[in-house]
């Protein structure tokens, strides 16, 4: 059984005794597995588990989608209570400061710790290149060709390197695929390099349709003809499950609820979803 439950979002659910912010944080149940997606922005997740009663110690793995501050930061809080696992999965460049740039000013959006918090705390790091299998029927995916040449990302998000600034292509992005009866059920973090992009090779390097996904998928900038788009190619991949979260925008919601034929929701701070 695959159980997946957001411990953290930009919205609450109808649970109002939990904490929302802008972030992310999916607790995973796969079989008698435990694992870990994304950690938020604070501790704030690791308080609505507790409310819900999820332990968070001894994970079987957590996994951090890529490195802004919104999907990893709350990892620092998560390791400072003796909580997650022995083995962190993330993507290359993972380190490497990420910023938004607007005009001559820089913001750091970057998860706040190093490979020396790693190493105080006995963490090992475990770099995705390409699929990376965890458990049986679990596989950590990073290394999204860039097929649909209208999912950009913004220009104002960059990477400081030792050569200097230069655009984020989100190298380190991961997602999460689960095998399921009928195929794949895929968690993505905000998909920067462009959900379509993803979940196709997702399909493409498993050899096996993608049934769901869930997660945030950036549409939130996006306008209602690439939301339609995006949708329309979901569903032709074989997609009919989509539940959102986090950076998907309202405008992504208002045209899922005209596709009768996809199950979608939004998944808020509390919700769970059973497959």
């Amino acid at each position: 059984m695959l159980r997946i439950t957001a411990l953290m979002d930009n919205r609450n659910s109808e649970h109002k005794g939990l904490a929302a912010e802008h972030g992310l944080s999916y607790a995973i149940e796969y079989g008698d597995r435990r694992l870990l997606f994304d950690c938020g922005a604070s501790a704030r997740p690791i308080e609505n588990a507790r409310r819900l009663g999820i332990r968070l110690d001894h994970l079987d793995a957590v996994i951090l989608s890529h490195s802004h501050y919104d999907h990893a930061a709350g990892y620092r809080d998560l390791t400072e209570r003796g909580l997650g696992s022995e083995t962190l999965y993330t993507g290359p460049c993972f380190f490497e400061p990420k910023y938004a740039k607007a005009e001559a000013k820089y913001t750091d959006l970057s998860a706040g710790f190093g490979e020396d918090f790693l190493k105080a705390h006995g963490v090992r790091r475990q770099v995705v290149r390409g699929v990376e299998k965890i458990f049986p029927g679990v596989w950590a995916i990073s290394g999204f060709p860039r097929v649909y040449e209208f999912e950009t990302i913004p220009q104002r998000f960059v990477r400081r390197t030792e050569s200097g600034f230069i655009p984020d292509d989100f190298c380190d992005e991961v997602c999460l695929a689960l095998r399921g009866g009928d195929g794949l059920t895929v968690l993505v973090g905000c998909s920067h390099p462009g959900i379509l992009n993803m979940v196709t090779h997702v399909s493409q390097a498993l050899g096996l349709p993608v049934r769901a996904v869930y997660g945030g998928t950036h549409l939130m900038e996006a306008d209602a003809e690439r939301v339609e788009k995006t949708v329309r190619i979901l569903k032709e991949t074989g997609v009919s499950v989509l539940g959102l979260s986090h950076c998907s925008g309202d405008e992504a919601c208002r045209i899922l609820r005209q596709h009768t034929d996809v199950t979608s929701c939004w998944l808020g701070v509390g919700d769970t979803v059973f497959d």
